[in-house]
C-alpha cells in the first residue's frame, strides 16, 4: 500500500491531539521520513470545503500533518512563516493571488518548501505554468487520496510528480508541437 518510504516504521507515540483525532484510523504507530519527521503541510486553497475535506483526509496518513489551511496567498505566507512545512498544496485559481504567481514567489523565499499544483485545469499550458514557476508536482482535483499522499512524499524525496493523465498530456502535446 505504501512505497518503500512507508516501510520505515517508527515505534513513536502519537501526541495525545493526535491520538484522539487518529486513533480509530489507525494504530498508534506513524510511519515516517527517515529522519522520524511527520510531512507538514499547508493546504491552499479557496474553497473551504475543498480545504476542510483534503485536511480530514490527510489525518489518516500517519506521516503527514495538515499544520495549516488558507484561502488566500497572504494566510499561506503567514502558516509558512509560522509552521515551516515541507509541502503546500496550492490551487491555481486564487482570490488575491493565482497559484502560479503565488508558488513563484514563495519558493523565491522559501526554496526548501516543496509545491504541489491541485487543480481542475488539465490544459498543458496550466501545467507547464506551474512547474515553470517551481512546483513540485501537480494532480488534477479528481484524483483519488492515494494518488495525492503519493505526490506528496515523491517531492519530500526530492522528485517531480505528475499524474499519469498530465503525463500522457504533455507528453502528446510536445509531440504534436515537434510534428507542426
Amino acid at each position: 500500500m505504501h512505497n518503500a518510504l512507508g516501510k520505515l516504521i517508527c515505534m513513536v507515540s502519537w501526541p495525545k491531539s493526535c491520538l484522539l483525532r487518529h486513533i480509530s484510523l489507525r494504530t498508534a504507530q506513524r510511519i515516517c521520513l527517515g529522519n522520524g519527521m511527520t510531512i507538514k503541510i499547508v493546504l491552499t486553497d479557496n474553497h473551504q470545503i475543498i480545504r476542510q475535506g483534503l485536511a480530514l483526509l490527510l489525518a489518516g496518513e500517519p506521516d503527514m500533518h495538515v499544520v495549516g489551511e488558507a484561502g488566500d496567498y497572504c494566510t499561506t505566507i503567514k502558516l509558512i512563516q509560522e509552521f515551516s512545512p515541507q509541502v503546500v498544496i496550492m490551487d491555481i485559481s486564487m482570490p488575491d493571488l493565482n497559484g502560479v504567481e503565488a508558488t513563484r514567489r514563495i519558493l523565491s523565499q522559501y526554496s526548501r518548501i516543496k509545491v504541489i499544483a491541485l487543480s481542475m485545469h488539465s490544459d498543458s499550458l496550466f501545467v507547464l505554468n506551474m512547474l515553470n514557476a517551481g512546483a513540485s508536482g501537480y494532480l488534477l482535483k479528481d484524483c483519488a487520496l492515494e494518488e495525492l499522499a503519493k505526490a506528496i512524499r515523491t517531492v519530500v524525496n526530492q522528485k517531480i510528480y505528475l499524474s499519469s493523465n498530465l503525463s500522457n498530456l504533455l507528453v502528446t502535446d510536445l509531440a504534436n508541437k515537434i510534428l507542426e
